[in-house]
């Protein structure tokens, strides 16, 4: 199987990419990635980076926007898993345009490429987000639920969405739309609230939340999450052309509970957790109904959150030379919610 993946240096395309060599042998993989702050070379396997490789893995350059690139890599592709995407809530308050442009414009390039190469690929898998759902209207959410963004992140990743949805409609291309709800795990940029926690309590410097802290995420291992795309390019097409998938672990935390459990397991003072002013356009609560992902294509989690936060805590732990380059990136200045600006 050739498989592209576009964002393959960020998070989650980075450990889809590690996931994807180690589990299936006979794959090739061709990343594409801007390398723009969150992405990172350091995150590729390291035979994707050797002069004249003829490893399994190959890495281009380039934007998703464009299209003589992204038509060149498709065309060669038996299946494209689409994460590139600007992807943090409050950086979108900050500067919104390149969040539209990536995650909507970036999108139709690739689903218009995959259009004219339908003859030969087999899946387009579209990475959402949970962020297009707004704030629970009920105790889960399903795929069903309404959706309702609540900031410029989640309104263009809900665009993205909605536009890969009508190419299945109108053309009947083999898409699947996957929606995770809050990652964590190795490789993650220190502007996510996990590894900024987990990194403030290693640098002595204190835990900043948001508001009150009572707003719910529902979190899931970031190898979970591959292991569901996995399956999803694995399973009979009946089963996944024009469906859409949820990933989480359908038990929701409030982000004070977050830190606290951070502070617990790295022997922090519970005195450096602070409350700062509420995000503009904050969800509530976000709480996972994955009835169907476990139903239909067998997925079930191999990390818990206690499991998946010792993990994550080690990696940083032993890899501060990759992420203290990301220092300067770890908080944005916003104007809250009551009008002062902060760092966020």
């Amino acid at each position: 199987m050739r498989i592209l993946v576009t964002g393959g240096a960020g998070f989650i395309g980075s450990n889809f990419v590690h996931y994807q060599l180690q589990q299936r042998p006979d794959c090739k993989v061709a990343i594409l990635d801007a390398l723009t702050y969150a992405g990172s070379v350091d995150h590729l396997p390291p035979e994707s980076l050797a002069p004249g490789d003829k490893s399994r893995v190959e890495f281009h350059y380039g934007n998703v926007l464009n299209a003589d690139l992204v038509d060149s890599l498709v065309a060669k592709a038996d299946v494209i898993v689409h994460f590139a995407a600007e992807t943090h809530v409050t950086r979108s308050i900050f500067d919104n345009r390149q969040f539209f442009e990536t995650d909507v414009l970036g999108t139709q390039v690739i689903a218009n490429a995959v259009l004219r190469h339908r003859a030969t690929v087999q899946k387009f898998v579209h990475i959402s987000t949970s962020e297009v759902y707004g704030t629970a209207i009920g105790a889960k959410m399903d795929e069903d639920h309404a959706l309702n963004p609540m900031s410029p992140y989640a309104g263009a990743k809900c665009g993205a969405d909605r536009l890969v949805y009508s190419y299945w409609q109108t053309y009947q291309m083999p898409i699947t739309i996957v929606r995770p709800f809050n990652n964590f795990g190795p490789r993650q940029h220190l502007e996510k609230v996990v590894p900024r926690f987990i990194t403030s309590v290693m640098l002595g410097e204190p835990l900043t939340v948001h508001g009150d802290g009572s707003a719910r995420r529902d979190f899931v291992y970031v190898e979970d999450v591959c292991r569901a795309v996995d399956l999803v390019l694995r399973a009979p097409a009946d089963k996944t052309t024009g469906q859409v998938f949820n990933v989480g672990s359908e038990i929701d935390r409030s982000v004070g509970e977050i830190a606290r459990d951070i502070v617990k397991v790295m022997g922090g003072d519970p005195k450096s957790i602070i409350n700062i002013g509420e995000r503009p356009g904050q969800v509530f609560r976000h709480t996972c109904d994955a009835n169907k992902v476990r139903r239909v294509l067998g997925w079930s989690e191999s990390k818990t959150w206690e499991s998946g936060l010792k993990a994550s805590i080690d990696w940083y732990k032993d890899n501060e030379a990759t992420w203290r380059r990301q220092m300067w990136m770890r908080k944005v200045p916003i104007v809250t919610a009551t009008g002062k600006r902060e760092f966020h």
